[in-house]
């Protein structure tokens, strides 16, 4: 079976991207600053990953830019740790199967971040291991934390926990976490009974994020014909951030996020890491926002991604 082909051209302004194509769909990942996917999509096709017209091939300076796309944090969140900015170049191997995108050491937190991108042979699956190393000499407690930048005008949609009924089980299933800003009558929202929902919308004013616990494991975007689909895992008896979210979102006025993270790990001194794995796919499909639909129209969909 042929492999994925790479080959190394522009992009958005950044001379030196790498192109990782099968024919099928294309990701694009950036290496005059990183580490970043820029670009997720059919071939020919839209981005399905937000971009920042206005950022889009800058380089260097202190300040932290958001340039769109896929990127790799460490959590909990906090300023100015988690903000370093990644506006040098990485470093880029590729093995023939796998590219690898390795950043310089962060000189204020001691942590090197890294991503091993491998795109299928046959098909639209993106396998991401986000890997964070602790080079100080002392240990550090982190999260890894994924985040997709998501192109404007889609909609996210996310699994809740089977219903059961009181009388079969009393305890909670599903925590939610809110933040100061979270407003739950905002339309972009939809609680329902089976998903929740989130729609970008650039005419929105204000923010909003919710995280929760994700044990399906899945997220996915749906924008003009395209549906996205994020895959990983969630850690039984592990300890995750923000009051045990393995999953968060976040949009405004110019982007919605699909976040991912990994449970908190200790990371030993001097090399000490710690891996998260995302899965993503891509299909052609139209999918409603009723949640009948969301059955017969995504479900069928995550179910193909064989997790």
């Amino acid at each position: 079976m042929a492999e994925a082909k790479m080959e190394k051209k522009e992009y958005g302004g950044w001379p030196n991207c790498v192109w990782l194509s099968n024919g099928q769909v294309e990701v694009v990942v950036t290496t005059d600053v990183g580490p970043r996917i820029i670009r997720y999509g059919f071939v020919g096709g839209q981005n399905l990953l937000n971009e920042y017209k206005d950022l889009m091939g800058k380089t260097g300076g202190d300040e932290w830019r958001i340039y769109g796309g896929h990127r790799l944090w460490h959590a909990p969140e906090a300023k100015p740790r988690t903000y370093f900015p990644d506006n040098s170049p990485v470093k880029h191997e590729w093995n023939g199967g796998t590219l690898r995108i390795t950043q310089d050491t962060e000189p204020t937190t001691g942590i090197q971040k890294q991503m091993e991108i491998t795109l299928a042979a046959d098909s639209s699956r993106v396998t991401i291991l986000h890997r964070l190393t602790n080079r100080n000499e002392w240990d550090v407690k982190l999260a890894p934390w994924a985040l997709t930048v998501m192109a404007r005008e889609g909609r996210a949609v996310y699994p809740q926990e089977k219903f059961i009924a009181h009388t079969d089980y009393l305890l909670p299933a599903r925590p939610l976490t809110l933040w100061h800003y979270t407003d739950m009558k905002d339309p972009r929202w939809t609680f329902g009974t089976k998903y929740i929902q989130l729609r970008q919308d650039p005419k929105a004013t204000t923010p909003q994020k919710v995280g929760f616990k994700n044990v399906p494991g899945w997220g996915a975007y749906v924008l003009k014909g395209d549906v996205f689909v994020k895959r990983f895992t969630y850690t039984d008896g592990g300890e995750y951030v923000d009051y045990g979210c393995n999953t968060e979102t976040f949009t405004n006025e110019d982007m919605l996020e699909i976040e991912s993270l990994g449970p908190l790990a200790t990371l030993s001194a001097t090399g000490g890491s710690a891996e998260h794995t995302e899965d993503w796919y891509l299909f052609k499909a139209s999918v409603g926002e009723k949640e009948d639909e969301i059955d017969a129209q995504l479900l069928p969909l995550v179910d193909k991604t064989g997790k």
